[in-house]
């Protein structure tokens, strides 16, 4: 999992509340358990057509905001099922920073076990960023060391965050790379029960 510390891009106004995970990644693109490639269906049904066009009217298909990686969407975001397709795709999209309002629980924690940062904040302070990423190509910056994000005319939003889970993120921890870290433990302790219990290393 790559580490994150600070970004700076472009933004995506999205004001729509209640975007779920099955409109998130549609159940057609479920079949894999690979994490590559799912960009092409996030939010499928916003923006393509019946006959597959992109719809140029919805908002990530204007050329203005290609290339953005700060999502700024609306309230409780990612309800819906648990599928963890969902944050995958947002990431394979290019999206490594989320900032709405509230998130449904699961689909929040989801997002920190695979490096994408959900920014909580009030909803007044969301409605500020929408419009000033409006017309695109304006930098934003998403700051998770100082924990805050810095707007394109330079007002600063402060944003709480669980301290174990910050620290997880700047450090690109996933589960594998956290037990990872105390692979000297593991190995000591499987050393001191091959000698104290022999027998279950022969069962095994």
């Amino acid at each position: 999992m790559d580490p994150f510390v600070r970004l700076d891009g472009r933004a995506v106004p999205l004001d729509v509340a209640n975007i779920d995970t099955d409109q998130l990644i549609p159940k057609q693109f479920l079949k894999t358990v690979e994490r590559e490639g799912l960009g092409k269906g996030l939010l499928f049904d916003f923006r393509f057509d019946e006959a597959g066009n992109p719809k140029p009217d919805f908002i990530l298909n204007k050329p203005e905001y290609k290339g953005s990686s700060v999502l700024i969407a609306g309230d409780n975001f990612g309800c819906g099922s648990s599928r963890e397709h969902a944050p995958w795709a947002l990431m394979d999209y290019g999206f490594k920073a989320i900032i709405a309002p509230s998130y449904a629980d699961i689909f929040y924690n989801n997002c920190f076990s695979n490096g994408l940062l959900p920014v909580v904040l009030p909803e007044a302070q969301v409605r500020e960023l929408m419009a000033e990423a409006l017309g695109g190509n304006h930098v934003f910056t998403v700051d998770l060391a100082e924990q805050v994000v810095v707007s394109p005319s330079g007002k600063t939003f402060s944003f709480e965050i669980d301290p174990t889970r910050k620290e997880k993120l700047i450090k690109g921890l996933d589960a594998i790379g956290e037990t990872l870290q105390r692979a000297s433990d593991i190995d000591r302790f499987e050393q001191r029960m091959a000698v104290a219990e022999p027998w279950l290393e022969k069962a095994s």
